[in-house]
């Protein structure tokens, strides 16, 4: 008989687990998406509180390449605990839409290495890549402006979103939207940039949720700036 490690058995039990919440309709929903598991997203959350940060195990379930592990994996990771080529590896194998969004969100915008990855990734030549490089950038943007050359963003904006990888342009029409909320000195721009390109003009809209559309999103956001 072969002997396992506790870490094993844990594993076996949490993708067991994992395979009992699987879900027929939450699964074509998130196909819908690009996402390849059928876990509502609620039940992840609270098994992941239930198990709270195991490290290792974290790791072990990120190598199973199973989808609903892997946003489970990023859910217990110790988000600091990651080195460079760890995170630039996994990111590499995020392909689905939710894992690579939680991977740059709850992971490696938390890591010490956020920045020189941003740098790296933002010059990539795989869209996937450099989306996560546009996402990062976007946090600085908001968040820690200073150094940033926003004009020369801009640029590159108004000359590749347009004919951009969906991804990509995605990531790059967040961070034009974000430019010209936050900075006034260069909101006329992006608004212009918004309003040639049409970028997202007709995405559909949930009521009561804001247009992606740039110069939608910008006029709006700062309508509840001034309102506070």
């Amino acid at each position: 008989m072969a002997v396992t490690t506790p870490t094993e058995t844990t594993v076996a039990e949490v993708m067991a687990e994992l395979a009992a919440l699987d879900d027929p309709k939450a699964r074509a929903v998130n196909e819908r998406h690009g996402d390849d598991h059928g876990v509502n997203l609620g039940k992840l959350r609270a098994l992941a509180k239930r198990l709270k940060t195991q490290q290792e195990l974290s790791c072990r379930l990120w190598e199973t390449g199973d989808t609903a592990a892997r946003l489970l994996a990023l859910l217990i990771c110790r988000p600091k605990a990651f080195d460079r080529d760890a995170l630039d590896a996994m990111l590499r194998e995020a392909r689905t839409p939710k894992v690579h969004d939680w991977l740059v969100n709850y992971v490696v915008k938390k890591n010490p290495h956020s920045e020189d990855l941003r740098q790296a990734w933002f010059a990539d030549p795989d869209p996937m890549v450099t989306s996560a490089g546009w996402a990062l950038t976007t946090e600085r943007v908001a968040k820690k402006p200073e150094g940033l050359d926003l004009a020369g963003l801009l640029d590159v904006i108004e000359a590749g979103m347009k004919d951009a990888p969906a991804r990509l342009q995605w990531a790059m029409n967040h961070c034009l939207a974000q430019i010209g909320i936050e900075h006034a000195d260069y909101r006329t721009r992006a608004l212009d940039i918004g309003e040639r390109l049409e970028v997202l003009k007709d995405y559909p809209t949930s009521p009561g949720c804001t247009s992606p559309f740039a110069p939608i999103w910008i006029t709006e956001m700062v309508r509840r700036q001034r309102a506070e």
